[in-house]
């Protein structure tokens, strides 16, 4: 299934040989809806089925994209994303001293991407970095937010800038906004920008960093992750 396309049904996720509530679909065959939680306190996954009429109350996006993580990224890229960080009351992301903290009341997927994104602090600009693996020495722009997607399991390998144009869905996210057009792309999550251009930071050079200050969109197509 490609990522941010719209579907009528969910798809078939979970580990096998595990016990599932069955559904009725429109033509009257079972189907059983697994669904994997995820917690970040800990480092493993725990899974567990629940009935699908359970799931509609919830939100049913931000649930299958949690489920997806577990699919689409390795296990051993997985491990090279933090899956713990600091955190904010609130539902906008603080900056102090480089380091994002992560409001409390955000979705695990949110938490996860400024985690991540704390961690490029210390990396330099690398033209083309970050866009073979999401493990490099350096990131460019679309490396850098290919990264914190990754990392927030909404990607599930790197994009370059001209892809990322076409990323999940047109318009401003609630929590997270992709602004993207040839040759550069930057995001927005929960209020912080993740960038690599000297777009008013201290460091006045190129560098995948947070910053606080907004970057005018002209020119940039504007996408965000489906339900976020």
């Amino acid at each position: 299934m490609k990522l941010g396309a719209s579907t009528d049904h969910p798809p078939f996720v979970g580990a096998p040989g595990g016990r599932a509530s069955p559904v009725f679909c429109a033509f009257g065959f079972k189907k059983e809806i697994p669904v994997i939680f995820f917690f970040s306190s800990a480092d493993s996954l725990a899974y567990d089925r629940v009935p699908e009429e359970f799931i509609y109350p919830v939100n049913r996006k931000i649930l299958l994209g949690t489920a997806i993580f577990a699919l689409i990224v390795p296990s051993t890229i997985a491990d090279n994303f933090p899956a713990s960080g600091p955190l904010v009351s609130g539902k906008v992301a603080r900056l102090r001293f480089g380091r994002a903290a992560a409001p409390k009341k955000a979705p695990l997927a949110v938490k996860r991407a400024i985690w991540a994104g704390n961690q490029l602090r210390s990396k330099p600009y690398r033209y083309g970095g970050g866009h073979k693996s999401f493990d490099d020495h350096g990131y460019d722009c679309s490396g850098t937010v290919s990264y914190v997607l990754g990392a927030a399991g909404l990607l599930a390998s790197p994009m370059s800038s001209t892809e990322f144009r076409g990323f999940g869905k047109g318009g401003r996210g609630r929590w997270i906004t992709v602004y993207a057009r040839e040759g550069h792309t930057f995001a927005v999550i929960a209020g912080l920008r993740i960038d690599t251009t000297p777009w008013d930071n201290s460091s006045n050079r190129w560098a995948p960093r947070w910053q606080t200050t907004e970057r005018l969109p002209r020119g940039f197509e504007t996408r965000h992750p489906v339900g976020l």
